[in-house]
């Protein structure tokens, strides 16, 4: 093992249909890296009977049909891709601006966060909107991003109790991950802002605006903006 690179894979049977392949033991870039240029090469040369590939941080679930193959073959197909490996070309990531308003009613528990680690709201702001955040996964719901590289500074707990609603648009940070929930949705994060952007939108050409793999910006605005892109958006 390299750095939490896994020397072989580890291949785990999930359910009737399903194979997990872990790559590595941790959230690292690297470990992503494979994964995604794993699901890169799936998607160019799919083996037979494979349904759907779901890149992780640290995995890809690959779904099957029972009847076409099974989990023997496609360890044995994916022993064989990771040959091409060095050849492959994982898309290059772009950095996606996410305007934030943090005051009053859109960011909750920011006066928390910033009691915990003795902090002002605005350092905490300051803190948070200075980052780009590498996208390791989407998932939860559609277009909720798992972002990395949040500073140690904000780490904060979950919730101790979910909420059975929260807005959607509404940026929260939960242990050393911060995320947006695209949707409206219980969670147990701590909100400390929100984005007045319609993250998931299944009427465009493309439903989400980012990628596994891109990179997440935010950026303050306040509260009159948030308003007005609300309204231009037009989907409050």
């Amino acid at each position: 093992m390299t750095n939490g690179l896994l020397d072989t894979p580890r291949y785990r049977i999930a359910g009737d249909r399903g194979l997990l392949v872990e790559y590595g033991d941790r959230i690292d870039l690297a470990i992503n890296r494979k994964v995604r240029s794993m699901a890169v090469l799936l998607d160019q040369s799919p083996p037979n009977g494979i349904i759907e590939v779901i890149p992780t941080y640290r995995s890809l679930l690959i779904v099957y049909d029972p009847a076409e193959t099974e989990p023997e073959t496609i360890q044995t197909g994916l022993e064989i891709l990771e040959g091409r490996l060095a050849d492959i070309e994982i898309p290059p990531p772009k950095t996606v601006e996410i305007p934030v308003c943090y005051d009053g009613e859109f960011g909750p528990d920011i006066g928390f966060v910033a009691k915990s680690h003795d902090l002002t709201e605005d350092a905490v702001i300051g803190i948070h909107s200075a980052t780009e955040y590498p996208i390791y996964m989407i998932g939860f719901t559609p277009g909720f991003p798992f972002l990395g590289g949040l500073s140690e500074k904000l780490h904060t707990p979950r919730l101790e109790s979910p909420r059975t609603h929260v807005p959607a648009g509404s940026v929260g940070i939960a242990n050393n991950q911060t995320g947006i929930y695209p949707v409206a949705s219980p969670g147990g994060w701590q909100l400390i802002g929100q984005t007045p952007l319609n993250l998931f939108n299944p009427m465009r050409k493309n439903p989400f605006l980012y990628n596994t793999g891109d990179r997440i910006r935010f950026v303050p605005i306040s509260a009159e903006t948030y308003r007005q892109m609300s309204e231009a958006e037009g989907h409050r």
